[in-house]
């Protein structure tokens, strides 16, 4: 029974082994970018002129740990990409080794790029959108930091995770589960769950901050469209199981089995 619970043992010890390292770097990362929390919050009030408020004792507090773990995460993100990279390469053959990396720093480019754009494009619109909104009924935008802080965080991881989904329908086309024409031809139903997704992830149930979730999520799934096209399984699942494959794509765990 020892020998044969060896192999877990190990397996869940290198999983500890890398959470542990994964942690430490993202406390690290926090405590250091902790220092620079009033940077931070200066950075993501650009787009409103005014001075925050805090109601409570502890919301200016609470609004520098959500800024500060936030910037700890992307700023750790090499650190978890390689660690995950490290647990699942000795499953992996030596052409699937060799995509690895290069995947993993676009998936880190892509989330970045979200980032990026939200912040310099979305937020400024959303912000001013709403607080214009008030003030042409009269009323006197004073903003909460603790409010404040969860809506641009809510919008940022969004639109992080939003700007994987061109490469996600890339990886399933190019393990055959996807096809350019099944996208092609759902392509209506992926504009109804975009749409629901926005209503549903969008800190407020009003059209133009859903329309602005909503439409780059449309760009991006034409942009997997293309992904899959240029870079998905040419072969139909058909002629791969014809040649006695059970459509099992080349280069996968199949191959392992055979």
């Amino acid at each position: 029974m020892a020998e044969a619970l060896a192999p877990l043992v190990a397996h869940l010890a290198t999983i500890k082994r890398r959470v542990l390292v994964v942690a430490v770097t993202v406390l690290a990362s926090f405590v250091l970018t902790f220092a620079y929390a009033s940077q931070l919050i200066d950075w993501f009030k650009r787009p409103f002129a005014d001075d925050l408020i805090f109601y409570g004792p502890t919301e200016a507090l609470f609004a520098s740990i959500k800024v500060s773990l936030l910037a700890g995460i992307v700023l750790s993100l090499p650190v978890i990409l390689y660690q995950f990279w490290k647990f699942i390469q000795p499953a992996l053959l030596p052409q699937e080794q060799r995509w690895a990396i290069p995947l993993f720093g676009l998936a880190a480019g892509l989330f970045a790029l979200g980032l990026v754009f939200c912040n310099l494009v979305i937020l400024p619109l959303v912000i001013q959108f709403f607080v214009s909104f008030g003030m042409d009924r009269s009323l006197t935008p004073q903003l909460g930091v603790g409010v404040y802080v969860d809506f641009n965080v809510k919008f940022l991881l969004m639109f992080g995770f939003a700007f994987e989904l061109p490469l996600m329908l890339t990886l399933l086309a190019r393990v055959g589960l996807l096809s350019t024409e099944s996208l092609r031809r759902y392509r209506k139903h992926a504009v109804m769950a975009a749409l629901i997704l926005s209503a549903i992830v969008t800190p407020d149930a009003t059209l133009f901050t859903m329309l602005l979730m909503a439409v780059p999520l449309m760009v991006l799934y034409e942009v997997g469209i293309l992904g899959t096209r240029w870079f998905g399984v040419r072969r139909s699942p058909g002629e791969r199981a014809g040649n006695g494959e059970a459509g099992v794509p080349d280069g996968t765990a199949g191959v392992r089995v055979k």
